[in-house]
């Protein structure tokens, strides 16, 4: 038979401390991440609605404020939310209350009737605007002056 002494401080025992790091729960976060910010770049891409702006010589910076989209379908969309022509002055007032700058942008598409237009501009102005931007797009390579 063998004598068995009791293990010395050197010696390996079974109660040891593992020191490694669990990398687990830190990757299902990056994926959850990862899936929260694919769901969300896609929903911001597709929130406005498709205009062919017409186009201008000379463009400036579109200033900061509350942007009125009618397309050739003649929809009304204040700030990305389709409103109707009745609910057009509500939704500009509560809108313009929010806004730092009064000033409303309109994105008219380029089939758009000028009485269309002219008339969501008097409602911006009854809803309180202060100033109106005309949305366009700078002119293409083959454009002419």
């Amino acid at each position: 038979m063998a004598i068995h002494s009791l293990p010395s401080a050197d010696e390996m025992t079974g109660d040891d401390i593992v020191a490694e790091i669990n990398i687990t729960p830190l990757t299902d976060i990056f994926l959850v991440l990862l899936i929260i910010f694919m769901v969300t770049t896609s929903v911001i891409s597709s929130q406005g609605k498709e205009v062919d702006l017409p186009s201008s010589a000379i463009a400036s910076e579109t200033p900061a404020g509350v942007t009125v989209t009618l397309t050739s379908a003649d929809e009304i969309a204040v700030d990305g939310t389709v409103v109707t022509s009745e609910q057009l002055k509500p939704a500009l007032e509560a809108a313009l209350a929010k806004a730092k700058d009064k000033i409303v942008i309109l994105r008219g598409d380029r089939e758009v009737v000028l009485g269309s237009a002219v008339n969501v501009l008097d409602v911006a102005q009854e809803a309180g605007a202060k100033g109106i931007a005309l949305a366009t797009k700078p002119p293409g390579p083959g454009a002419k002056k």
